[in-house]
């Protein structure tokens, strides 16, 4: 039993950002629910354990599981009795050109960026209600602000869970739950890695094969340059705890530049902008 310790749960925690986010809130005084699809993963939150004595717990959760997710959240619920943070990280990136997508590429996209996020909120609400208390951070990225060549299924996506968390705002404040939105550049974490390259995007013969080739190169670069995922864990953590959270926070100066130039320029200006960072 956790008592009245204030409990966070995390999806996707076996590394990067989620890793991260999970062991900054159990270091700052919650009792943590790191979640993930895959439990075999928890070597890092092992090897912290040992290393500290931190209120943390991993749990098996899959976002696009029914019975997975239902039994996660029972289990927290029975267990600790309340949810005071929820951070939606799971997730991870589709790239090719639209033309090249499958639609089974691009559900499959949805139904874990979106449809899973949407899923894991419908089940802590009603606990977040009745306790008149509560706060969802989503995930969002740079990608929620403005598009670039090959990712469309992932920026609108983003786009998706931006929309999604401002209506949703609206809806839950009265019952005292504030929902925000974290909005990542690039990170120096394995996302690039896990990314899922669209199977006709591999073909070399590819008609934007060529173009696939320099957004990589491109994106390589900028990924040197990119925030460390605990500066993003630091900034989930002051919106989790700050009395007065605000709806968005950008993290990192690269998205910061991005964000302002996409306030200061006219249409044409940034977009070719994107198109030289990124082609």
């Amino acid at each position: 039993m956790v008592s009245n310790q204030k409990v966070s749960i995390v999806t996707g925690s076996s590394s990067g950002i989620g890793l991260e986010t999970a062991l900054t809130l159990a270091r700052n005084g919650y009792f943590t629910y790191a979640t993930m699809r895959n439990p075999e993963k928890d070597a890092p939150i092992k090897n912290a354990l040992k290393k500290e004595n931190l209120p943390i717990k991993v749990i098996q959760l899959d976002v696009i599981d029914d019975e997975s997710l239902k039994n996660a959240i029972d289990h927290v619920t029975s267990e600790a009795g309340r949810i005071d943070v929820l951070v939606n990280n799971a997730g991870y990136g589709l790239v090719g050109a639209l033309e090249e997508l499958s639609m089974e590429e691009i559900k499959a996209q949805y139904e874990t960026n979106l449809f899973g996020l949407v899923r894991v909120i419908q089940a802590v609400l009603p606990t977040m209600r009745k306790q008149r208390s509560g706060r969802i951070l989503n995930l969002s990225s740079g990608a929620g602000l403005f598009g670039y060549p090959g990712g469309s299924a992932y920026v609108s996506s983003k786009f998706a869970v931006e929309g999604l968390s401002e209506s949703m705002a609206y809806e839950l404040e009265p019952f005292g739950i504030r929902v925000i939105l974290i909005e990542p550049g690039f990170v120096q974490t394995n996302f690039a890695n896990s990314m899922v390259i669209a199977k006709k995007a591999q073909d070399p013969t590819s008609p934007y094969s060529q173009m696939m080739q320099r957004i990589a190169a491109s994106s390589s670069e900028l990924a040197k340059s990119g925030s460390s995922a605990d500066l993003v864990a630091n900034v989930i953590l002051d919106a989790a705890t700050n009395p007065n959270p605000r709806l968005r926070y950008l993290v990192g100066k690269d998205v910061e530049a991005w964000a302002a130039s996409k306030k200061s320029m006219d249409e044409s200006e940034f977009f070719n902008m994107i198109k030289k960072i990124s082609t």
